[in-house]
């Protein structure tokens, strides 16, 4: 499936900002389920500064900086995007869950040194007691690891709220987790938070989900704005994706854009400003299918 995505990001700030640094990441990741065919970034006013290079985790990250006064700021990404249908995974056919736990611990292949970092807690997701004992109710004893991160994306689809009042931007987990409401950002931390309390690799993964579905299908949660959910690591089978908040296994209908150990790793857009005073923000997201 071919996407052209449009997203826009525009700052009016009270008064003028002096100068601005930022990074954005927003362009898609090439990996073996995405083609990246091709990406542009438009900064308005003009930057003095930009360049892109890849980040830690591999993402394209932009660079830019205005070093002429400015109360707004508008930053367009343009991308196309070869999205590849995969089956299924066969889920119950994956090692048990303890067994990945354990491997991944001491393995010294490549791939699996660089998923155990993934495993460890993060700034915004902490290893928790009380999500270890919530991961445990799918995660019984022998269990295929996969048929287990399924059941445990339904049962968040289940016990938890959407509602975009619950929580903030700084809502730590442990409030998510109590409160049983939050938005995708919150699902997917509180879910990698559920792994890593247990032992698992799991990744953040932010991105985009088809705006306007096929006919007779519902519209998913998180269009029309960067959507979130995770990855799952399991050794020579590598990552396979879960999305709590609409209980599916992303496929043709979610956009990678990039991946890392929490939504602190992959904002969109960031940086540091000098003056401005109180600003506003506006974001919109068109995902348009090319059938």
């Amino acid at each position: 499936m071919r996407y052209t995505i449009h997203h826009r990001t525009a700052y009016r700030y009270e008064d003028k900002v002096s100068y601005s640094h930022h990074l954005a990441r927003l362009s898609p990741l090439e990996s073996p389920v995405q083609n990246h065919i091709s990406s542009r970034i438009a900064v308005t006013p003009a930057p003095d500064i930009l360049t892109s290079h890849r980040d830690y985790y591999d993402n394209l990250t932009t660079f830019f900086s205005l070093a002429s006064p400015h109360q707004e700021l508008v930053i367009d990404s343009y991308s196309e995007v070869d999205v590849i249908a995969t089956p299924d995974p066969t889920l119950d056919l994956s090692p048990p869950w303890e067994i990945v736990r354990d491997q991944v611990r001491r393995s010294t292949l490549l791939p699996d040194l660089a998923a155990i970092e993934f495993s460890f807690a993060s700034p915004l997701c902490p290893v928790l007691p009380e999500l270890a004992d919530y991961a445990l109710q799918s995660f019984r004893p022998g269990t295929p690891i996969l048929q287990a991160s399924n059941e445990l994306t339904q049962r968040i689809f289940k016990d938890f709220t959407f509602d975009s009042t619950a929580t903030t931007v700084t809502t730590p987990v442990s409030d998510t987790f109590a409160k049983r409401a939050g938005v995708c950002q919150d699902f997917a931390h509180l879910q990698i938070s559920c792994l890593r309390s247990i032992g698992l690799p799991a990744r953040y993964v932010s991105g985009y989900i088809r705006t306007d579905p096929p006919p007779g299908q519902p519209r998913m949660i998180g269009a029309d704005a960067s959507h979130a959910w995770i990855g799952v690591y399991v050794p020579q089978l590598g990552w396979t994706d879960f999305d709590a908040t609409n209980n599916v296994i992303p496929s043709t209908n979610h956009i990678r854009v990039a991946h890392g150990r929490d939504y602190n790793d992959i904002c969109p857009i960031r940086g540091t400003v000098y003056g401005g005073g109180a600003q506003t923000l506006a974001i919109g997201v068109t995902v348009t299918p090319e059938e």
